[in-house]
């Protein structure tokens, strides 16, 4: 190899390292910025209230949602069982993990906002429905017992439920009720609402 080659590769090689370094150097930085900014997704309800994300009890990320779905996905044929955009809602997600400011009504749509929140509902560490009591809410549901007493056995489970847990059930259950008025545009009735959100808060 003559030495006008060699001195090319040597200076290539340089070149690489000098790159390579840039990116190492970076690396912390990077970490640094992304440890700044609280976990919105994935992490419990506590530690949402803890970092300031909650407003009443309610996870705001939620409240943006059910507020925006309220606005202007009440009439949407297929509500929930439709699914949104993944790239939007991937996109949407990164915005609330950021802190940025999401306006719904323009970064988003009805079934990719309704997606996100199902997602949120779904990452949740311990589902809505805490799993320490899901045994319990299985054995109440098989209980031939007439209405009137598992009802008022449902009531008293409910309120063994964490406060932060027991908010989100209520809050959204209400948001739920109010979708299935709209069932004959929308073609969600409490049925079909149940079969789509069982999963999601029995994780």
């Amino acid at each position: 190899m003559g030495a006008g080659a060699l001195a090319v590769r040597q200076s290539k090689s340089a070149v690489r390292l000098k790159e390579d370094m840039k990116k190492i150097a970076a690396l912390p930085l990077t970490k640094q910025r992304d440890s700044t900014c609280p976990k919105v997704f994935g992490v419990s309800l506590l530690e949402l209230q803890r970092q300031g994300l909650s407003k009443n009890g309610i996870p705001i990320v939620v409240c943006n949602i059910v507020e925006y779905l309220t606005q202007h996905g009440m009439s949407q044929e297929g509500l929930f069982r439709v699914n949104g955009s993944m790239k939007m809602v991937e996109q949407l997600r990164l915005q609330y993990e950021r802190g940025e400011e999401v306006e719904l009504v323009k970064d988003g749509d009805v079934y990719s906002a309704a997606s996100l929140l199902k997602l949120f509902l779904r990452e949740l560490p311990d589902g809505i429905i805490t799993s320490a009591l899901h045994p319990r809410f299985i054995q109440l549901y098989q209980d031939t017992r007439n209405d009137m007493q598992k009802e008022n056995n449902l009531k008293e489970l409910l309120k063994e439920l964490p406060d932060a847990h027991y908010c989100l059930l209520k809050y959204l259950c209400r948001f739920l009720t109010r979708v299935a008025e709209h069932h004959v545009e929308n073609r969600m009735n409490l049925c079909n609402l149940a079969t789509v959100f069982g999963p999601n808060c029995f994780q």
